[in-house]
């Protein structure tokens, strides 16, 4: 009610009709409701009108059990987790009829795995009577029938059965690439559509049901590694009636022959054209593309798989001819303006070995100016004894070039981790997962011999067995002392490790405090204070691991549950 005053007049009230909501009878039942189009109520609508009707209520599909992947009609196979957004969307493209309704909602019920069904309850909305709108709810079940797919067919028909293989070499002594490599294709997935792995001498081949396979894989090492590869293609059979032929492809990989930490004497050309930079420079990176490093002048470049085969080199020293140099003194080179990560400094080194023996000492330039201190240990080519072969080190040598007597390639943390393994504190809180490989025949046969003859073949065998985990050993230590080389794969956490530490902790310095895991060892002695770890914040959870102690654990209380019924 509101008032009005005017000056000298009495107030005015104005009236103000208040609305109210109408009511009819259903017309069916004589339930008083509101007012609607139909004149209906909800439960006589619904026994007058089924708006489900006409819409699927079972289907079937088909599921592949070896690839676990559901048929999208006419062959078409998608790969899709229990209960996920990916099912859920395929499951309702199957439902025919739904197009006519609006669905408003959508959603799995959970049934048991075994029971080969899947149920999703539905809200859909429809329009009826005069405009009236019904929404109503109702359940769809799927049947699963096992039918397996046409590559899965193939492969369990004859595992060697494929279309395209890709070859994947690299002319080293070791297979530390592959070992990296193997991280990037776990991380994204490449190897989904591989029928066969076989691990060989030199190098992997990846066998694949389709040549467009191969060809995305191949893609894909493109973008991680430095490769240059070669197609060929064998012809199986020839139908001479419809004219179609069947071939088999081959792609030949080769990774470029130059590793982390390598001495490389650049060719002339090259040098010249990258400003006169070296020759003698380090190999510092390697992702798809070589990243080359001047020690002396802090100078950097990249070079991509074409530009380096072009003029290709190879690498003068390996990691594997590397001698180890204790670190006397060290001083920055003032006023020189540093790289990166890198700082130019003049150090004073001796041979590990001559200790005892001589009091040769040399003095050189390093790039390692931010790592090393007196007292450190480091790596390094010594060139004053080394005999360097190749074309292009010949030339550089005849235009009167020189080289240092010492060039230092990364700090050595080997006597360190010796002292923490012989403490009982080696272990590492992370682990890797690995591709599953077969074995190449020819392999196992060199390894043990012809047909394994006497023990020389066993201790070849155990030989080449130690050489493949000493490359494992120093693959680990790389992702220990390279951050960015840590960033590029997945690294997961060891919960069997992790708990151990934890035992151990709580039993000799009492209870361990929650979400705090130190390093084994780590307090015990101040060694290994500089020692690079992967800090816990890096690590992934296992999930699988996880998953399968999850279902041991409900199959304990599974079995406990059984075991107090029965005493029941």
């Amino acid at each position: 009610m509101e008032t009005h005053q005017f000056h000298g007049m009495a107030p005015v009230q104005t009236f103000a009709p208040q609305s109210t909501q109408g009511f009819v009878l259903c017309c069916l039942c004589g339930t008083s409701i509101q007012s609607n189009p139909s004149n209906m109520c909800v439960n006589c609508i619904r026994s007058q009108v089924d708006i489900t009707e006409g819409i699927q209520k079972q289907v079937t599909v088909l599921w592949c059990k070896e690839c676990g992947r559901y048929l999208q009609p006419p062959k078409h196979w998608v790969r899709a987790e229990p209960e996920s957004k990916e099912l859920l969307t395929f499951c309702i493209k199957k439902i025919k009829g739904l197009s006519k309704v609006k669905l408003v909602d959508a959603g799995f019920i959970w049934t048991e795995p075994h029971s080969k069904r899947l149920k999703v309850k539905l809200t859909i909305q429809a329009e009826v009577f005069n405009g009236a709108i019904l929404q109503q709810t109702f359940l769809v079940e799927y049947v699963i029938e096992n039918n397996m797919c046409m590559e899965c067919t193939r492969h369990n028909a004859n595992p060697n059965t494929w279309t395209a293989c890709v070859q994947l070499r690299q002319h080293v002594y070791h297979k530390r690439t592959f070992l990296f490599l193997e991280q990037l294709i776990l991380k994204h997935g490449a190897d989904a559509n591989c029928t066969n792995i076989k691990d060989i001498h030199e190098g992997v081949d990846f066998f694949f049901a389709t040549r467009a396979h191969a060809l995305k894989f191949v893609d894909f090492l493109q973008g991680c590694v430095p490769i240059r590869f070669r197609t060929d293609k064998q012809l199986v059979s020839h139908d001479t009636h419809n004219n179609t032929y069947n071939y088999k492809y081959t792609f030949s990989v080769e990774i470029v022959a130059v590793c982390k930490d390598d001495l490389v004497c650049l060719p002339g050309k090259v040098s010249a054209s990258l400003g006169h930079m070296g020759p003698m420079v380090l190999c510092t990176k390697v992702t798809n593309q070589i990243t080359l490093t001047d020690p002396f002048t802090l100078r950097s470049t990249s070079m991509d798989a074409p530009i380096y085969y072009r003029s290709p080199f190879l690498a003068a020293s390996t990691s594997k001819q590397m001698v180890k140099y204790v670190v006397l003194d060290i001083e920055p080179i003032r006023g020189y303006q540093n790289q990166g990560k890198w700082i130019l400094a003049e150090v004073q080194v001796a041979r590990e070995s001559d200790f005892g023996r001589n009091d040769k000492v040399f003095f050189a330039k390093t790039h390692l100016g931010h790592l090393l201190n007196p007292g450190d240990m480091a790596l390094g080519y010594d060139l004053s004894a080394a005999q360097l072969v190749g074309l292009d080190f010949d030339a550089f040598m005849n235009k009167g070039g020189s080289l240092p007597d010492v060039i230092l390639v990364r700090k050595s943390y080997e006597e360190k981790r010796r002292k923490k393994r012989a403490k009982g504190a080696g272990g590492r809180h992370w682990k890797l997962k690995h591709l599953s490989m077969e074995v190449d025949d020819g392999t196992d046969a060199g390894a043990a011999g012809v047909s394994g003859r006497g023990a020389g073949g066993r201790g070849r065998a155990a030989t080449l067995a130690d050489i493949e985990e000493e490359e494992k050993e120093r693959f680990y230590e790389e992702l220990e002392e390279d951050p960015e080389l840590r960033q590029r794969i997945n690294i997961y956490k060891d919960n069997d490790a992790l708990e151990a530490v934890k035992r151990k902790q709580a039993v000799g310095t009492g209870a361990v405090p929650a979400g705090l895991v130190e390093d084994e060892g780590m307090s015990e002695s101040d060694d290994g204070d500089d020692l690079p770890q992967i800090p816990l914040e890096e690590l992934l959870d296992d999930l699988e691991a996880l998953q399968l102690a999850g279902r041991d654990e409900e199959e304990g209380l599974d079995e406990e549950m059984d075991e107090d019924m029965e005493d029941a």
